[in-house]
Parts: structure tokens; C-alpha cells; sequence
């Protein structure tokens, strides 16, 4: 089964083709990171703007290179929702347009379950129901997923995601965007522990999640103490430097998003833990888990980086497995997008 898919939930314009469900034959993304770089986060309105030029080229370009004609293609899959509305919009006309003018099935795709199926995109799917831990600039969730596909949430942010924490505090130090690669690649090899910021935990047995303490405790402390010195010379012995400030926070991030996974597989008994979304592309979560993994027996699954962020593998991949649990979907060109 050949499928289309096509994502536009927030700043990346993509589409893929995809072989039942596995079989990467194509896979095209136009970034809009240098159009809302100067803003340090996205705009909305550009975003809709940008996705109406991409939208035609990039799904010609993914049906190219993947040597597959429109009359070829099985199903076609898109992002629904949750997301930026106007982006949203721009994606399921396109896919509708498509489905109607080629009298294809339409599945329409929950941009977290797209993220959810990219951990299993270049491995083995667990046997038993697992703990999915969904991290970006747009969610923070914990999840027990059946494999049947369905899920039930098991805590989530009470605030910010953990995502737009770094790219809050990325803009606040202007180091560029988007923040969480920017802080990422200032701390490696910096020291996460020269800075003491608080981890917000709730009651013992909680999964839920808050970074806007963090995020405030961050600004105060530049705000007390000045801006960071560079990692190459200190202005004085009481200066801190950049790399030092963003290991501390970034670490302050990944303790809790590791602890609370750990805690959630073990109050669910579950022993596969699988990690999404583009915070997951962080080097120091991802090195943080694999060593959970390691010491305390659990399988880990995590996506290529190259698909933790958006993309639409994921999406041409999840509407296979919707293809496969629940066959056609009836009305689809009659459907709407949904921003939450």
C-alpha cells in the first residue's frame, strides 16, 4: 500500500511517500526557520502564508522522488490536528483537493499520533502496551498507548511545554531559534550541575509537568546576576558562563521529563518506554534514557532525528496503521481542522 502523507501542523512544510507503512520512498520538508528566526518563535499568520507557496511544489517534489504518480498512490494522509488552525487548513484542503480529484480514501492523522508511530519508523513495534512520552514546543504528555493504537493520557504540562521553555529562554539570552537546538549545542561539554534551577514535581505519585517556575527562576537568575560571561574567558570569579547556564537548565528539564517516564512505566508495570516529539532530538535526553534503559529493564524506542521533529513519514505511517485497525473513513472531505 502506497501512501501520501502530508503534514502542515505548525512551521514545516512536508510530504512523504510511504510503503506499508515502513517503506520510506520519499521524504520532503521546506523549514520556515529563517522566516520566523527574527521573532524567536512562530507567527501564525506567516506560517499560513509560507505553508500556501510550499504546499503545490513540495508534494510534486515528493511524488518525484519517490517514482510514484498520483494515479498510483493508495491512500492519503494528513494532519487534522492539534496545531496552528490556518497552517492546518492549508494541508487538508490540499489533501482533500487531491482525494476528491483522484477519487482516493482520505485518512485524516492526530498530529501526536504521527509522532507517537515515528519511534517505530526504523525498528520493531513493542508487543505490550508502552509509556509514550510526547515532548515539544506544543506538548508535554505522558501517555500509556494499547497496540491497538489506542492511548490514555497519564499527565501532561500544567503550563509551558518543555519545548517552549528553551525557546523562551534561547530568545531571552539571543542565542537563536529554534532555542532547543541553540541550548543543546551550547552545553555540550558543559558542566549541568554549576547552577542549581528547580524541578517542579508535585506530589509523589504525579506525572503532570510545569516549566513556567523554571523558566522564571532562569530569567531571575540572568536578571540578578547579569548576562553569562563567554564559555571562553569569565569577567570575574563570580561570573557564570553560557555554556554553563544552558547545561544547568536544559538539565533541569531533562530530570524531570526522564524521572516522570520512569515513574509512569512503573506505576502502568509496563516495560517499554518509547520518547517523541522535537525535544527528543536532544542530545542529553536521549543519552539520559538510553542509560535508564541500560540500568533499569526497560526497552527504549526513540525516532532517527531526523523524524522527532515534524515531518510527514510519521503522518504517511500512522495513517496506514489507521488504514489497518479501521479500514475507510467515511466523510473525511467534509472534515475540519482542530487546533487542540
Amino acid at each position: 500500500m502506497i501512501i501520501l502523507g502530508i503534514e502542515t501542523s505548525c512551521d514545516e512544510t512536508a510530504a512523504a511517500v510511504v510503503r506499508d507503512g515502513k517503506e520510506i520512498l520519499s521524504s520532503v520538508i521546506a523549514s520556515q526557520v529563517s522566516i520566523h528566526s527574527p521573532y524567536g518563535g512562530v507567527v501564525p499568520e506567516l506560517a499560513s502564508r509560507q505553508h500556501l507557496e510550499y504546499i503545490i511544489p513540495v508534494i510534486e517534489s515528493a511524488l518525484e522522488k519517490a517514482g510514484v504518480s498520483c494515479e498510483q498512490l493508495d491512500v492519503l494522509g494528513v494532519t487534522q490536528g492539534p496545531g496552528l488552525v490556518g497552517a492546518l487548513l492549508v494541508g487538508l484542503s490540499a489533501a482533500k483537493a487531491m482525494a476528491y480529484a483522484l477519487g482516493k480514501p482520505l485518512i485524516a492523522v492526530n498530529h501526536l499520533e504521527g509522532h507517537i508511530q515515528a519511534a517505530f519508523i526504523s525498528g520493531g513495534v513493542p508487543e505490550s502496551p508502552f509509556i509514550c512520552l510526547v515532548v515539544s514546543g506544543g506538548h508535554t504528555a505522558l501517555y500509556r498507548v494499547d497496540r491497538d493504537g489506542g492511548s490514555r493520557l497519564l499527565g501532561a504540562t500544567r503550563d509551558d511545554a518543555a519545548g517552549e521553555a528553551f525557546d523562551k529562554i534561547a530568545k531571552l539570552l539571543d542565542i537563536g531559534y529554534p532555542g532547543g537546538i541553540a541550548i543543546d549545542k551550547l552545553a555540550s561539554g558543559a558542566n549541568p550541575e554549576a547552577i542549581h534551577f528547580p524541578r517542579s514535581r508535585f506530589d509523589k505519585e504525579s506525572l503532570e509537568f510545569s516549566f513556567s517556575g523554571l523558566k522564571t527562576a532562569a530569567a531571575n537568575f540572568i536578571r540578578v546576576h547579569g548576562p553569562p560571561a563567554s564559555d571562553s574567558a569569565r569577567s570575574g570569579a563570580g561570573s557564570y558562563t553560557l555554556g554553563d547556564f544552558a547545561a544547568s537548565f536544559q538539565e533541569a528539564i531533562v530530570d524531570v521529563l526522564v524521572e516522570k517516564s520512569v515513574k509512569a512505566a512503573q506505576q502502568c508495570g509496563l516495560s517499554d518506554i518509547a520518547a517523541v516529539g522535537g525535544v527528543a532530538a536532544n542530545s542529553r535526553l536521549r543519552t539520559r534514557l538510553a542509560q535508564e534503559a541500560a540500568s533499569g529493564n526497560f526497552r527504549l524506542y526513540l525516532p532517527p532525528v531526523e523524524f522527532c521533529t515534524d515531518n510527514a513519514v510519521m503522518i504517511a505511517s500512522a495513517a496506514y496503521r489507521i488504514w489497518m485497525r479501521s479500514g475507510p473513513q467515511h466523510g473525511m472531505l467534509e472534515l475540519d481542522a482542530y487546533s487542540r
